[in-house]
């Protein structure tokens, strides 16, 4: 059956289109009960149970299926998900409103419905013959849609009748709509809403907890008062943006003071581009990252940004005049320079809530059931949580739902999801930080293997098809030691006409993944491999990373070559790409090839082409730095683990050789050499990577710190930047030098990835390049694999597809890539973070040497050299008297009591684990020297004061 639709649209050149849209009625679609001879076998994938053996309902004893409406899948997926709830008819009605409003619930509700042990069964009805509905005239979208759902409902319910007289099967209508559940009972339609029908599942408790509160008004302990203003809808906020009374931004809150945050304003407007809000009210129940709309305060009421640390560490605290008491405190005299645009919260455009990993703080009042949730993201508010598992989950790391922010409640509702285990656990906490870091970590669904290649796989016929066989060349790979994902290798040799002929061999991952299938999507989505201290999340399945793509030695394997002809001087003579097939001779550590390298003994093959590369390298280093490059450092750690228990034993700097600098240079050359290629053949849709340079501001903290020891820095150029950080040099002080690249490296930006159609600056600062792009990683990192496609189609070795002329398309990926690569840097720092607490935990309290870094109004920020460790030292602690402070921020320099600190001084402090606080443990530093009476500690100092939050941790144990 066949229904058009014919309606009239004004074109943009103001003619008239005649639109006709036709709408197939089917009567062959499946109702998903199994044996239901009136549908055959009409119904395809996961199926309803025939005997439905849900938890025992007490409002619904019979055996019965459900049936959603749009808002209990948006609101309630965390109910849906769990194990209990199965038989659930979700309806094309549903699933349409549900993708239009929330992509992550969309995704969910597909993974939900794709798991067969759930029985959860999606029905056409929008091309159902006796389930389709019109809408009528004057009835709006949501009204039509609601009697859709219902019709359905009601259709279940009548065929379901044939389907067995004595053993009769109903469907539950669940709706949280006042109104849609009187009509549904009107008809004769047996509906509840969530919370009744989940209060009903008496075997099943447990579920009440994660019901989402929805409504905005109660559910708050404190009285009726009102706290914040009222968010504007929308559609005044549209108005306002439009005509400049407000503005659109990115809400970001502090992680140092819950009283204020700042906003990032969208557009390319200069002035006015970051917005400083301060204090309870004027946040107005934003959330970190969500998108807001900000009125402009009066420039009478602006403010500086606060130099004080603030955490909301209240009990149940909804005393608001306190919290006004604390907004004074912000609130210092200031130099008038300092003030920046202040406003306040006007409504809320988009809400950016995420689920959110953390503690419970039980309530002190005996039997309660509301208690707060302490997120481990210091950004983000209290949650106030309804559980009758209270004392089942102290200490115990839990992830929290929000559901709204009433106008008269202190913090958010939300509700409990999921218990992740104890806290201080390896597993919990590296849970946690995956989470916190929304790094995809899940294991590859099998929608995603089933587009792996047979094993066992060899190179065949075709593979050779538009490939160079390079099986014969003398190539080998050096890499850290344990690593089983080896993207690149190299080769040297010399040609007849006595030039060298250089190869960069990098896998061939493209070749196993295909664009637009389930292993393309998923790699795009994870974007980069994240390597933590004992564990690697992979971006493709492993039987590529580790095995097929891996360019492991004496094994063929499919790579993508770079060759370059050099004369003796590292001049490129010719450049040529092209597919090939390679066979690592050695698949060699740094030490190895640099042991190699030094030996006088050894003059094998291997050897030979090492010798040759580490000598062009050189070179080409030597040449880089005169262009200005920049050679910054960071103080990076390897943790050395016990065999056993895969606890840090050890901690130590990561040495570099000279072979890590022979591999760098010759990545980089291939990157760029890459650049250039794609650059002239896809000038609009090249993926690159680009450097910006810092803004002058960026570098006061550097020139300063410089200017204190007597030493200049130049930034107006890299160049300069990278002379004057070459000629900084102190003999008495040789770690000066490493310090200021430390420092040099804090002033720089981050490095993105963009598309060449939507930018015209390419330049990289750090590298001092034109251009610069990634193909040399591509098991871990998937522009790496768009740059591989772009270069396959630019030397006719494989054919485009639409989206990778789309600079839009791209445009998004990087998007994506960029946000991925933070997050995967984050992640990796807090795995480091953590290891360096639990190998603190076992050391107990060490003292040692340290350099400072940074001055602060009441605290110096140091790095100790042979952990590679950063810590602050604080001169202010509660219950303590305070010391006599004097901050000087132009030298900068921090006078404490008669003994003044500046920037790169050298101090001794003690380090230790401080437990106080399970779920914000962190390394805590005192000054041991110089002296400072009251404030230093002497170095005897026992155990027994620092492990008393040991002690503490304890006993919560119990």
């Amino acid at each position: 059956m066949l229904k058009s639709k014919t309606f009239l649209k004004k074109t943009r050149a103001g003619g008239v289109m005649k639109i006709v849209r036709e709408h197939y009625l089917r009567d062959d679609i499946g109702c998903g009960a199994p044996g239901c001879a009136a549908c055959g076998a009409a119904h395809e994938g996961p199926v309803l149970e025939s005997q439905p053996l849900d938890p025992g309902s007490s409002l619904c004893p019979q055996p019965h299926y459900l049936l959603p409406d749009t808002n209990v899948l948006l609101h309630q997926i965390d109910v849906l998900e769990d194990p209990a709830i199965r038989n659930v008819i979700v309806l094309q009605t549903v699933l349409q409103e549900v993708r239009n409003r929330s992509a992550p619930v969309y995704k969910r509700i597909r993974d939900v419905t794709n798991n067969l042990e759930k029985h959860f069964y999606t029905f056409t009805n929008e091309h159902h013959r006796e389930t389709y509905v019109e809408q009528k005239q004057g009835e709006n979208s949501n009204d039509r849609n609601d009697r859709a759902i219902r019709v359905a409902a009601k259709w279940y319910n009548e065929h379901l009748k044939k389907l067995s007289a004595e053993n009769q099967l109903q469907v539950i209508f669940i709706t949280n709509d006042r109104k849609n559940k009187e009509k549904a009972i009107e008809e004769g339609i047996p509906a509840f809403t969530c919370e009744e029908y989940v209060k009903s599942l008496t075997a099943n408790p447990e579920l009440i907890d994660r019901l989402a509160c929805l409504s905005e008004e109660g559910n708050g302990i404190e009285s009726g008062k009102i706290i914040f203003s009222e968010h504007l809808p929308l559609s005044k906020l549209q108005q306002g943006i439009k005509s400049g009374t407000y503005l659109q931004g990115t809400f970001r809150a502090s992680r140092e003071n819950y009283l204020e945050a700042t906003v990032w304003v969208h557009g390319d407007a200069e002035e006015n581009k970051e917005i400083i809000l301060q204090g309870l009210k004027n946040l107005n129940r934003a959330i970190h990252e969500d998108i807001v709309c900000v009125e402009l305060l009066p420039k009478n009421q602006w403010v500086a940004p606060s130099s004080v640390v603030l955490h909301d560490d209240g009990q149940n605290e909804d005393d608001v005049e306190k919290e006004e008491e604390r907004e004074c405190i912000l609130k210092t005299a200031v130099n008038e320079k300092m003030l920046k645009p202040t406003g306040r919260v006007v409504g809320i455009i988009k809400r950016n809530w995420r689920p959110y990993c953390g503690m419970l703080s039980k309530s002190d009042i005996k039997e309660s059931r509301r208690h707060l949730f302490t997120p481990a993201d210091k950004r983000i508010p209290r949650i106030r949580i309804e559980t009758r598992q209270a004392s089942t989950l102290e200490g115990q790391r839990i992830i929290v739902a929000i559901d709204g922010w009433p106008r008269s409640s202190r913090y958010p509702n939300g509700h409990f999801v999921k218990n992740l285990g104890q806290v201080g656990d390896k597993e919990t906490e590296t849970e946690v930080l995956l989470l916190e870091h929304d790094v995809p970590h899940q294991a590859f669904s099998q929608a995603v293997l089933s587009f792996l290649p047979q094993m066992p796989w060899s190179i065949t016929e075709k593979d050779m098809k538009n490939r160079e066989d390079l099986r014969h060349l003398c190539v080998c790979s050096v890499d850290p030691p344990g690593c089983t994902d080896i993207d690149d290798a190299l080769h040297c040799r010399e040609l007849a006409n006595g030039n060298l002929e250089v190869g960069v061999h990098i896998a061939d991952v493209s070749h196993f993944i295909r664009p637009g299938n389930a292993l393309d999507q998923e790699s795009a989505r994870r974007g980069t491999t994240v390597y933590l201290c004992e564990k690697r999340i992979d971006m493709v399945p492993e039987l590529l990373s580790s095995n097929l793509c891996s360019l492991r030695c004496n094994v063929d394997r499919l790579a993508f070559s770079c060759i370059w002809e050099m004369n003796h001087n590292a001049e490129i003579l010719k450049t040529r790409f092209t597919k090939s097939a390679i066979n690592s001779k050695a698949s060699l550590t740094y030490a190895e090839a640099q042991m190699r390298i030094d030996s006088a003994t050894m003059n094998d093959d291997i050897t030979i082409s090492l010798r040759g590369l580490n000598k062009l390298a050189k070179i080409l280093k030597k040449r880089r730095i005169e262009k200005g490059a920049l050679t910054l450092s960071s103080p990076e750690v390897r943790f050395h683990m016990d065999s056993e228990t895969h606890d840090p034993i050890d901690l130590q700097t990561k040495e570099l050789r000279e072979t890590n600098s022979m591999v760098e240079e010759f990545m980089l050359l291939a990157n760029i050499s890459v650049a250039k290629k794609i650059h002239e053949e896809f000038s609009e849709h090249a993926l690159l990577r680009k450097h910006p340079a810092p803004p002058p501001s960026n570098y006061e903290i550097l020139v300063k710190a410089a200017k204190s020891k007597n030493l200049e820095i130049k930034t107006d150029t890299a160049k300069s930047l990278a002379d004057s950080l070459d000629r900084a040099d102190s003999p008495a002080f040789p770690y000066l030098n490493t310090l200021l690249r430390i420092l040099a490296t804090r002033c720089m930006m981050q490095a993105v990835y963009f598309c060449s159609g939507m930018d015209n600056d390419f330049h990289h600062y750090g590298l001092a390049s034109p251009i610069y792009t990634h193909f040399t990683s591509p098991i871990r990192r998937y522009a790496d694999i768009i740059v591989h496609r772009l270069l396959a189609v630019a030397i006719r070795a494989d054919c485009t597809y639409p989206e990778l002329t789309d600079k839009h398309k791209l445009s998004d990926i990087c998007k994506n890539l960029n946000f991925r690569h933070k997050m995967a840097q984050y992640a990796q720092r807090a795995s480091v973070a953590f290891h360096t607490q639990l190998f603190f935990k076992s050391k107990g309290i060490v003292s040692e040497e340290a350099y400072i870094l940074f001055v602060r109004k009441n605290a110096i920020v140091v790095l100790i050299p042979k952990y590679g460790l950063e810590g602050t030292v604080f001169f202010e602690e509660k219950d303590k008297p305070k010391p006599q402070l004097a901050y000087d921020d132009e030298i900068p320099s921090l006078k404490v009591e008669d003994t003044v600190f500046h920037v790169f001084d050298k101090v001794k402090v003690k380090i230790m684990l401080d437990s106080s606080n399970l779920q914000h443990q962190k390394i805590r530093m005192s000054l041991v020297e110089p002296q400072i009476p009251g404030i230093s500690i002497p170095t005897d100092t026992s155990n027994v004061a620092f492990n008393e939050p040991e002690r503490k941790k304890k006993k919560l144990e119990k």
